[in-house]
């Protein structure tokens, strides 16, 4: 897998935005989902994800965050700190979402898209500890779980069918169908006849199912 940018620069990376994320959470008192999608939605994220060495490492996580709020308000104010470098829920998901961009090369708003980012400081107390390639594999759970939700019943819905007319035409099982649709079963492990007639009826490959 070719990760987002070179490695050389993650360290910075992570420290920069679990910095970023502490400070515009809990010194500038901006709700940490209003901050991430002001950053999100900013050229400044999509150099970040590209590793950007300027941005990941000629600035400091306190700059990165003052930076965000003058593009979105066109105001560049300082205020002190209230907490030192890791003593904050936003400041471990910092450090953890940095690490999965770099890792996935996914972008920041795809992220929150997949993934609520409020469910990933959720997510701090059963993962802070844990390696963080612990918490990879959750998001990445969650994201395939996000994906066949939306191909699956978006596909339903586009259609004009109820999920128990789809459960009549493709022989499946209504509480199996739903499960399927909030991706609590996966279709790569489905009965291949399943698979089939989802597909048939979906008017879709048995690829796109399972993807």
């Amino acid at each position: 897998m070719i990760r987002a940018y070179n490695e050389l620069y993650l360290s910075d990376a992570r420290r920069t935005l679990a910095n970023c994320f502490d400070y515009a959470t809990n010194s500038l008192e901006i709700p940490f989902e209003k901050f991430y999608m002001m950053f999100a939605n900013s050229d400044l994220a999509g150099k970040f994800e590209e590793g950007d060495p300027f941005i990941v490492s000629g600035k400091s996580g306190i700059e990165l965050a003052l930076l965000v709020v003058e593009k979105n308000s066109g105001v560049y104010e300082y205020i002190d700190r209230k907490y030192g470098d890791g003593r904050s829920r936003e400041y471990w998901a910092g450090w953890a979402i940095a690490f999965y961009q770099w890792y996935s090369a996914c972008t920041f708003r795809r992220l929150h898209e997949d993934v609520p980012v409020s469910d990933i400081v959720a997510m701090y107390d059963k993962y802070h500890e844990m390696d963080v390639m612990h918490f990879v594999d959750r998001i990445e759970e969650l994201r395939r779980k996000a994906r066949l939700e939306t191909y699956v019943k978006k596909s339903r819905e586009m259609r004009g069918y109820s999920q128990s007319e789809l459960a009549k035409m493709t022989g499946i099982p209504l509480k199996t169908l739903q499960h399927y649709e909030q991706g609590t079963k996966s279709l790569d492990k489905a009965n291949v006849s399943y698979v089939l007639s989802l597909s048939h009826a979906l008017e879709c490959s048995p690829e796109d199912l399972i993807r």
